[in-house]
């Protein structure tokens, strides 16, 4: 019998994979205050097999997560609740190349997480109405 690698394609779940970008105003960096009033700040919230992933970028480390809380805790309703905007992430078709060089930041964290390649997306805002943009094209 031939062992396959733990991450092999036949090891990976089946489930489907549903991502929220959640966009708020947190933000301890006073040069991200420029920005526009609830887009200084971006992270994930992931669902699949049963749990919750949060990917959040930070200035000092990015906080990776899977999150006690039970499938039907609904996050991006809470979230909502907490005044940050919510936004369901459509599917992407992620070029087969190198994604264009960019700073480090939340916005290009999750533009990686997605597949975006996308050059000048690079506030939470711009992300924000670039989401919505591709989800209304279906």
């Amino acid at each position: 019998m031939v062992e396959r690698p733990l991450l092999s394609p036949q090891n990976v779940s089946e489930s489907p994979l549903t991502i929220w970008v959640v966009f708020s105003d947190d933000t301890d960096i006073r040069m991200l205050k420029i920005l526009r009033k609830g887009f200084r700040h971006c992270f994930i919230m992931m669902q699949q097999d049963q749990r919750w992933i949060l990917i959040d970028p930070r200035a000092d480390k990015t906080d990776i997560r899977v999150l006690p809380h039970p499938v039907h805790f609904n996050f991006p309703r809470y979230f909502t609740q907490q005044g940050k905007i919510v936004v369901k992430a459509p599917t992407f078709i992620t070029p087969r190349k190198i994604a264009p060089l960019s700073p480090f930041s939340c916005v290009e964290t999750v533009k990686r997480v997605l597949g975006v390649h996308k050059r000048f997306l690079i506030t939470p805002y711009r992300l924000y109405r670039y989401l919505l943009k591709s989800q209304s094209k279906g």
